[in-house]
């Protein structure tokens, strides 16, 4: 495992890298080896400027009044995360996801706030960092056909963001699937019980999307497993990628595409070789080349340990 900063040769400018590398699995890890801990302590602390935090109603009031259809929908706050040990010596280092609560309005007035920069801290420690954004954790999922081609979309020119970019399918993990709308749980659910749901949301939401954007059946899809976290670097966005193999060719998962229940979100799905991925990698969104540079390191790992 190994957090990293990659430079720019996939992408960015020449001021700075396009993204981060917040947590790398090579190896890939399985749900039994990935946990969560759901608490209020990784939730957003709002900025002691008044006025920067009043900028972001403001934000929202106008996206609103643009798009009355918007919707302020819940979402898990990425805190950071912890490393440990396998139970015995031959299993991966396992790695527990500390997350918190969050929404949609205040991910726009924050990471998408036109002044997003100041609500960063100055600080090495990237929790820190970012104690004031809003930081929902996105996800997102390296499918690889059973032609070895992987699976890239052409964003529609309507989302909210990077229009017509390229991205691999993906979303979010949802609190409310798991029956989460806030930080007081159920009676009958102990902090264990919860933080279990929500480490097999990471995995069961990824599926979901991949099955809603792109169309396949989710009988067609491998387990996910996880390869890290990436960040963009343009507005501190996390999203977590999991690696997806498919059983099917690439023909019929083009021909599965068009009857996709989000296929509004795209307008095109391609599937492509790692060397035609390599060659549009800088129009995606830097979370998404941060994903593709995780998949690389990935198919590094695996060629070592041959």
């Amino acid at each position: 495992m190994e957090t990293s900063e990659r430079p720019s040769e996939i992408g960015g400018d020449h001021d700075r890298p396009a993204f981060k590398l917040l947590l790398s699995c090579p190896s890939g890890l399985s749900p039994s080896e990935v946990s969560v801990v759901f608490d209020p302590t990784y939730d957003r602390i709002p900025h002691p400027d008044i006025s920067l935090e009043n900028s972001i109603t403001e934000i929202w009031d106008r996206r609103v009044q643009q798009n009355p259809s918007l919707y302020n929908g819940l979402k898990f706050r990425y805190g950071g995360h912890t490393l440990g040990e396998g139970a015995d010596s031959s299993q991966n280092t396992s790695v527990c996801l500390l997350l918190g609560l969050t929404d949609y309005r205040t991910f726009v007035g924050t990471n998408l706030n036109p002044l997003w920069e100041r609500f960063l801290f100055l600080s090495e420690d990237d929790w820190r960092r970012c104690q004031h954004t809003s930081n929902p954790l996105g996800n997102g999922a390296i499918v690889v056909t059973s032609d070895e081609e992987v699976v890239v979309l052409q964003r529609s020119t309507n989302v909210g963001e990077f229009p017509g970019h390229f991205v691999f399918p993906g979303g979010h993990p949802e609190p409310q699937e798991v029956g989460i709308i806030s930080h007081h749980t159920d009676g009958e659910l102990t902090h264990q019980m919860v933080n279990r749901k929500v480490s097999q949301e990471m995995f069961d939401s990824i599926i979901r999307e991949v099955v809603e954007e792109i169309g396949v059946p989710a009988a067609s899809l491998g387990k996910p497993v996880f390869i890290g976290i990436s960040q963009r670097v343009l507005n501190v966005r996390p999203t977590a990628f999991f690696f997806i193999k498919c059983d099917l060719p690439s023909k019929d998962i083009q021909q599965l595409y068009c009857s996709a229940q989000d296929g509004y979100e795209s307008t095109q799905l391609y599937t492509m070789s790692m060397s035609n991925l390599a060659d549009i990698a800088s129009k995606m969104p830097g979370c998404h080349q941060g994903g593709f540079a995780l998949y690389k390191l990935m198919i590094d790992a695996a060629k070592e340990n041959r």
